[in-house]
Protein backbone atom coordinates (compact mmCIF):
# COMPACT_ATOMS: atom_id res chain seq x y z
CA UNK A 1 0.00 0.00 0.00
CA UNK A 2 1.70 3.24 1.36
CA UNK A 3 5.22 1.79 0.82
CA UNK A 4 4.64 2.73 -2.75
CA UNK A 5 6.08 6.09 -3.41
CA UNK A 6 3.07 5.50 -6.47
CA UNK A 7 0.33 4.96 -4.13
CA UNK A 8 -1.10 7.33 -1.41
CA UNK A 9 -1.77 5.67 2.32
CA UNK A 10 -4.79 4.50 2.35
CA UNK A 11 -6.49 4.94 -1.06
CA UNK A 12 -4.93 2.65 -3.64
CA UNK A 13 -7.33 0.38 -5.98
CA UNK A 14 -6.87 -0.94 -8.82
CA UNK A 15 -10.81 -0.42 -10.16
CA UNK A 16 -11.30 2.83 -8.96
CA UNK A 17 -13.50 2.44 -5.48
CA UNK A 18 -12.30 3.84 -2.33
CA UNK A 19 -9.82 2.07 -0.10
CA UNK A 20 -11.31 3.18 2.74
CA UNK A 21 -14.68 4.89 3.50
CA UNK A 22 -14.21 8.52 2.73
CA UNK A 23 -12.31 9.22 -0.45
CA UNK A 24 -11.69 7.75 -3.37
CA UNK A 25 -8.77 7.69 -6.19
CA UNK A 26 -7.80 7.39 -9.77
CA UNK A 27 -7.87 3.88 -11.33
CA UNK A 28 -4.74 2.31 -12.49
CA UNK A 29 -3.45 2.25 -8.72
CA UNK A 30 -2.24 -0.96 -6.90
CA UNK A 31 -5.51 -3.02 -4.70
CA UNK A 32 -5.54 -2.98 -1.14
CA UNK A 33 -6.67 -5.10 1.44
CA UNK A 34 -9.53 -2.84 1.30
CA UNK A 35 -10.42 -3.44 -2.63
CA UNK A 36 -13.67 -4.74 -3.82
CA UNK A 37 -12.91 -8.89 -3.54
CA UNK A 38 -10.84 -8.55 -0.61
CA UNK A 39 -11.09 -11.27 2.22
CA UNK A 40 -13.12 -10.47 5.22
CA UNK A 41 -9.60 -10.98 7.40
CA UNK A 42 -7.87 -8.45 5.14
CA UNK A 43 -10.51 -6.15 5.46
CA UNK A 44 -10.97 -6.69 9.17
CA UNK A 45 -7.24 -6.38 9.30
CA UNK A 46 -6.85 -2.77 7.26
CA UNK A 47 -9.54 -2.00 9.83
CA UNK A 48 -6.98 -2.32 12.81
CA UNK A 49 -4.34 -0.85 10.98
CA UNK A 50 -5.88 2.33 10.27
CA UNK A 51 -8.68 3.92 11.81
CA UNK A 52 -8.57 1.89 15.13
CA UNK A 53 -5.27 3.41 15.93
CA UNK A 54 -6.05 6.61 15.07
CA UNK A 55 -8.87 6.45 17.03
CA UNK A 56 -6.79 5.40 19.84
CA UNK A 57 -4.51 8.60 19.64
CA UNK A 58 -7.56 10.70 19.90
CA UNK A 59 -8.73 8.99 22.95
CA UNK A 60 -5.07 9.80 24.21
CA UNK A 61 -5.34 13.30 22.69
CA UNK A 62 -8.75 13.83 24.83
CA UNK A 63 -6.39 13.78 27.75
CA UNK A 64 -5.08 16.81 27.56
CA UNK A 65 -7.37 19.46 28.88
CA UNK A 66 -7.98 17.32 31.63
CA UNK A 67 -3.95 16.94 32.13
CA UNK A 68 -3.21 20.70 31.12
CA UNK A 69 -6.00 21.51 33.76
CA UNK A 70 -4.11 19.93 36.54
CA UNK A 71 -0.52 21.66 36.08
CA UNK A 72 0.33 24.52 38.78
CA UNK A 73 -1.52 28.08 38.24
CA UNK A 74 1.67 29.91 37.22
CA UNK A 75 1.99 28.19 34.17
CA UNK A 76 0.93 29.95 31.06
CA UNK A 77 -1.40 27.71 28.66
CA UNK A 78 1.51 28.34 25.82
CA UNK A 79 4.32 27.28 27.67
CA UNK A 80 2.03 23.80 28.75
CA UNK A 81 1.60 23.24 24.74
CA UNK A 82 5.47 24.02 24.04
CA UNK A 83 6.75 21.58 26.82
CA UNK A 84 4.41 19.09 25.76
CA UNK A 85 5.74 19.32 21.85
CA UNK A 86 9.48 19.84 22.69
CA UNK A 87 9.72 17.06 25.15
CA UNK A 88 7.02 14.64 23.23
CA UNK A 89 8.62 15.89 19.81
CA UNK A 90 12.64 15.34 20.98
CA UNK A 91 11.40 12.02 22.36
CA UNK A 92 10.09 10.67 19.14
CA UNK A 93 13.16 11.92 17.23
CA UNK A 94 15.58 9.99 19.83
CA UNK A 95 13.87 6.68 19.66
CA UNK A 96 13.01 6.81 15.82
CA UNK A 97 14.92 4.88 13.42
CA UNK A 98 15.33 6.28 10.35
CA UNK A 99 13.95 9.55 11.44
CA UNK A 100 17.35 11.41 11.11
CA UNK A 101 17.80 10.18 7.38
CA UNK A 102 14.54 12.39 6.70
CA UNK A 103 16.79 15.24 7.02
CA UNK A 104 18.99 14.30 4.07
CA UNK A 105 16.52 12.83 1.82
CA UNK A 106 15.86 14.52 -1.36
CA UNK A 107 15.38 18.08 -1.86
CA UNK A 108 11.53 17.60 -2.61
CA UNK A 109 11.00 15.76 0.54
CA UNK A 110 13.24 18.33 2.47
CA UNK A 111 10.91 20.87 1.77
CA UNK A 112 7.17 18.32 2.54
CA UNK A 113 9.11 17.84 6.38
CA UNK A 114 10.21 21.48 6.93
CA UNK A 115 6.86 22.74 5.90
CA UNK A 116 5.02 19.78 7.93
CA UNK A 117 7.16 20.96 11.01
CA UNK A 118 6.25 24.30 10.89
CA UNK A 119 2.76 23.36 10.72
CA UNK A 120 3.37 20.96 13.90
CA UNK A 121 4.93 24.20 15.50
CA UNK A 122 1.87 26.34 14.14
CA UNK A 123 -0.30 24.58 16.23
CA UNK A 124 0.25 25.19 19.78
CA UNK A 125 1.12 28.63 18.96
CA UNK A 126 -2.12 29.43 17.96
CA UNK A 127 -4.54 27.36 18.95
CA UNK A 128 -3.39 28.29 23.14
CA UNK A 129 -3.94 32.24 22.28
CA UNK A 130 -7.36 31.23 20.66
CA UNK A 131 -7.99 29.74 23.86
CA UNK A 132 -7.26 32.29 25.75
CA UNK A 133 -9.29 34.86 23.63
CA UNK A 134 -12.44 32.81 23.19
CA UNK A 135 -12.45 30.30 25.81
CA UNK A 136 -11.32 26.29 24.89
CA UNK A 137 -15.00 25.05 23.99
CA UNK A 138 -15.20 27.96 21.29
CA UNK A 139 -11.59 27.46 20.12
CA UNK A 140 -11.65 23.80 20.21
CA UNK A 141 -14.97 23.19 18.19
CA UNK A 142 -13.45 25.71 15.49
CA UNK A 143 -10.10 23.65 15.42
CA UNK A 144 -11.31 20.43 14.99
CA UNK A 145 -13.93 21.12 13.36
CA UNK A 146 -12.22 23.05 10.54
CA UNK A 147 -9.58 20.15 10.06
CA UNK A 148 -11.65 17.57 8.62
CA UNK A 149 -12.94 20.04 6.50
CA UNK A 150 -9.23 21.97 5.44
CA UNK A 151 -7.90 18.43 5.35
CA UNK A 152 -10.20 17.46 2.27
CA UNK A 153 -10.35 20.09 0.67
CA UNK A 154 -6.47 20.26 0.22
CA UNK A 155 -6.51 16.53 -1.15
CA UNK A 156 -8.93 17.43 -3.46
CA UNK A 157 -7.00 20.83 -4.68
CA UNK A 158 -3.99 19.18 -4.70
CA UNK A 159 -4.82 16.59 -6.76
CA UNK A 160 -4.44 13.48 -4.29
CA UNK A 161 -8.22 12.21 -3.51
CA UNK A 162 -11.66 13.29 -4.15
CA UNK A 163 -13.99 13.26 -1.60
CA UNK A 164 -16.92 10.89 -1.61
CA UNK A 165 -20.19 11.00 -0.76
CA UNK A 166 -19.85 8.94 2.84
CA UNK A 167 -17.16 11.31 3.53
CA UNK A 168 -19.28 14.60 3.18
CA UNK A 169 -21.81 12.70 5.41
CA UNK A 170 -19.84 11.82 7.82
CA UNK A 171 -17.75 14.60 8.44
CA UNK A 172 -20.76 16.73 8.57
CA UNK A 173 -22.22 14.61 10.82
CA UNK A 174 -19.29 14.77 13.26
CA UNK A 175 -18.18 18.61 13.02
CA UNK A 176 -22.10 19.18 13.95
CA UNK A 177 -22.01 16.45 16.80
CA UNK A 178 -18.66 18.26 17.86
CA UNK A 179 -20.09 21.50 18.19
CA UNK A 180 -22.81 20.57 19.60
CA UNK A 181 -21.30 18.37 21.77
CA UNK A 182 -18.66 21.30 23.01
CA UNK A 183 -20.88 24.34 22.57
CA UNK A 184 -23.98 22.50 24.33
CA UNK A 185 -23.63 24.80 27.90
CA UNK A 186 -23.63 27.72 26.00
CA UNK A 187 -26.37 26.42 23.79
CA UNK A 188 -28.57 26.64 26.59
CA UNK A 189 -27.86 29.92 28.19
CA UNK A 190 -24.65 29.48 29.20
CA UNK A 191 -22.22 31.87 29.01
CA UNK A 192 -20.54 32.51 25.55
CA UNK A 193 -17.52 34.43 24.67
CA UNK A 194 -16.81 35.44 21.07
CA UNK A 195 -13.74 37.16 19.83
CA UNK A 196 -12.80 37.81 16.04
CA UNK A 197 -9.39 37.44 16.43
CA UNK A 198 -9.37 34.39 18.25
CA UNK A 199 -11.91 32.72 15.68
CA UNK A 200 -9.25 33.11 13.33
CA UNK A 201 -6.60 31.40 15.46
CA UNK A 202 -8.57 29.02 15.98
CA UNK A 203 -9.09 28.42 12.28
CA UNK A 204 -5.43 28.65 11.59
CA UNK A 205 -4.86 25.71 14.14
CA UNK A 206 -7.36 23.79 12.39
CA UNK A 207 -5.30 24.61 9.07
CA UNK A 208 -1.95 23.63 10.77
CA UNK A 209 -3.32 19.77 11.76
CA UNK A 210 -4.72 19.41 8.27
CA UNK A 211 -1.34 20.55 6.87
CA UNK A 212 1.39 18.32 8.73
CA UNK A 213 -1.84 15.53 8.50
CA UNK A 214 -1.56 15.67 4.55
CA UNK A 215 2.32 16.34 4.33
CA UNK A 216 2.94 13.12 7.01
CA UNK A 217 0.94 11.23 4.22
CA UNK A 218 2.53 12.31 1.12
CA UNK A 219 6.14 11.49 2.96
CA UNK A 220 4.68 7.75 4.19
CA UNK A 221 3.80 7.29 0.96
CA UNK A 222 6.46 7.99 -0.32
CA UNK A 223 8.25 5.01 1.20
CA UNK A 224 9.43 6.34 4.61
CA UNK A 225 8.40 4.44 7.71
CA UNK A 226 5.27 5.78 9.40
CA UNK A 227 7.15 6.52 12.96
CA UNK A 228 10.39 7.96 11.03
CA UNK A 229 8.47 10.81 9.10
CA UNK A 230 6.43 11.30 12.82
CA UNK A 231 9.44 11.34 14.90
CA UNK A 232 11.30 13.77 12.06
CA UNK A 233 8.38 16.32 12.03
CA UNK A 234 8.07 16.40 15.58
CA UNK A 235 11.29 16.80 16.63
CA UNK A 236 11.96 19.23 14.37
CA UNK A 237 8.97 21.11 15.66
CA UNK A 238 10.23 20.62 19.12
CA UNK A 239 12.85 22.61 18.35
CA UNK A 240 11.00 25.42 16.60
CA UNK A 241 8.94 26.00 20.02
CA UNK A 242 11.70 25.61 22.60
CA UNK A 243 12.33 28.98 22.54
CA UNK A 244 8.60 29.87 23.29
CA UNK A 245 9.17 27.82 26.53
CA UNK A 246 12.14 29.39 27.63
CA UNK A 247 10.44 32.77 27.46
CA UNK A 248 7.22 32.35 28.62
CA UNK A 249 9.38 30.84 31.72
CA UNK A 250 10.10 26.99 32.97
CA UNK A 251 9.47 27.48 36.90
CA UNK A 252 6.38 25.70 36.72
CA UNK A 253 8.26 22.68 35.65
CA UNK A 254 10.71 22.34 38.57
CA UNK A 255 7.18 21.42 41.14
CA UNK A 256 6.42 18.04 40.98
CA UNK A 257 2.78 18.46 39.94
CA UNK A 258 4.17 20.82 36.62
CA UNK A 259 6.66 18.11 35.83
CA UNK A 260 4.05 15.05 36.19
CA UNK A 261 1.60 17.31 33.77
CA UNK A 262 4.77 17.92 31.65
CA UNK A 263 5.50 13.98 31.30
CA UNK A 264 1.97 13.13 30.49
CA UNK A 265 1.76 15.34 27.93
CA UNK A 266 5.02 14.65 26.15
CA UNK A 267 4.79 10.41 26.59
CA UNK A 268 0.83 9.82 26.01
CA UNK A 269 -0.97 12.55 23.94
CA UNK A 270 2.70 13.12 22.19
CA UNK A 271 4.78 10.32 21.81
CA UNK A 272 2.64 7.53 22.17
CA UNK A 273 -0.58 9.24 20.43
CA UNK A 274 1.52 10.52 17.12
CA UNK A 275 3.00 7.12 16.63
CA UNK A 276 -0.46 5.72 16.68
CA UNK A 277 -1.47 8.31 14.44
CA UNK A 278 1.16 7.65 11.93
CA UNK A 279 0.40 4.27 12.12
CA UNK A 280 -3.21 4.82 10.93
CA UNK A 281 -1.86 7.44 7.89
CA UNK A 282 0.01 4.63 6.12
CA UNK A 283 -3.56 2.97 5.61
CA UNK A 284 -6.20 5.96 5.64
CA UNK A 285 -6.34 9.01 3.72
CA UNK A 286 -5.26 12.08 6.01
CA UNK A 287 -8.95 13.71 5.08
CA UNK A 288 -9.97 10.69 7.21
CA UNK A 289 -8.02 10.35 9.73
CA UNK A 290 -8.69 13.84 10.60
CA UNK A 291 -12.58 13.45 11.07
CA UNK A 292 -11.93 10.53 13.51
CA UNK A 293 -9.45 12.61 15.71
CA UNK A 294 -13.19 14.01 16.23
CA UNK A 295 -13.39 11.48 18.63
CA UNK A 296 -10.70 13.66 21.24
CA UNK A 297 -13.87 16.14 21.52
CA UNK A 298 -15.79 13.55 23.30
CA UNK A 299 -13.53 12.12 25.54
CA UNK A 300 -12.33 15.28 26.91
CA UNK A 301 -16.40 15.92 27.73
CA UNK A 302 -16.10 12.30 29.20
CA UNK A 303 -13.20 13.11 31.59
CA UNK A 304 -14.77 16.61 32.73
CA UNK A 305 -17.57 14.54 33.69
CA UNK A 306 -15.83 12.06 35.90
CA UNK A 307 -12.53 13.19 36.44
CA UNK A 308 -12.64 16.96 36.73
CA UNK A 309 -17.03 17.03 38.07
CA UNK A 310 -18.12 18.49 35.11
CA UNK A 311 -21.73 18.58 33.99
CA UNK A 312 -23.31 18.15 30.43
CA UNK A 313 -26.78 19.66 29.04
CA UNK A 314 -28.89 17.05 27.38
CA UNK A 315 -27.95 19.02 23.96
CA UNK A 316 -24.36 18.06 24.66
CA UNK A 317 -25.46 14.46 25.24
CA UNK A 318 -26.96 14.34 21.61
CA UNK A 319 -24.53 15.80 20.25
CA UNK A 320 -21.76 13.03 21.43
CA UNK A 321 -24.52 10.53 20.09
CA UNK A 322 -24.49 12.61 16.77
CA UNK A 323 -20.41 12.47 16.77
CA UNK A 324 -20.18 8.96 17.46
CA UNK A 325 -22.71 8.23 14.16
CA UNK A 326 -20.47 9.94 11.83
CA UNK A 327 -17.01 8.32 13.76
CA UNK A 328 -19.15 5.32 12.60
CA UNK A 329 -19.80 5.50 9.40
CA UNK A 330 -16.15 6.01 8.81
CA UNK A 331 -14.90 3.48 10.81
CA UNK A 332 -17.20 0.72 9.95
CA UNK A 333 -16.25 -0.72 6.19
CA UNK A 334 -18.60 -0.47 3.69
CA UNK A 335 -19.99 -3.48 1.37
CA UNK A 336 -17.42 -4.07 -1.67
CA UNK A 337 -18.35 -4.01 -5.19
CA UNK A 338 -19.84 -0.17 -5.20
CA UNK A 339 -17.60 1.86 -8.35
CA UNK A 340 -16.27 5.42 -7.25
CA UNK A 341 -17.69 5.21 -3.27
CA UNK A 342 -18.40 3.60 0.03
Amino acid sequence: MAQHASSSPGMSSSSGASTSPGMSTSPGEPSSPGAPGASPRRRRARLTDGPLPILAAAVLWGTTGTAGSMAPSGAPAPAIGAASLTLGGLLLLLTTRGAWRLFTATGAEQRLLAVGALAVAGYPLTFYPAVARTGAAVAAVIALGSAPVFTGLLAWATGQARPTARWAVATLAAVTGCAVLVLGPQLTGGPAHMDTVGIALAALAGLSYAVYSLLGGRLIGRGHPSAAVMGAMFGAAGLLVLPVLLATGTAWLATVRGAAVALHLAVLPTFLAYRLFGHGLRHTPASVATTLTLAEAAVAALLGITVLGERLPVVSWCGLAVLSLGLALLTVPGRPGRRGSR
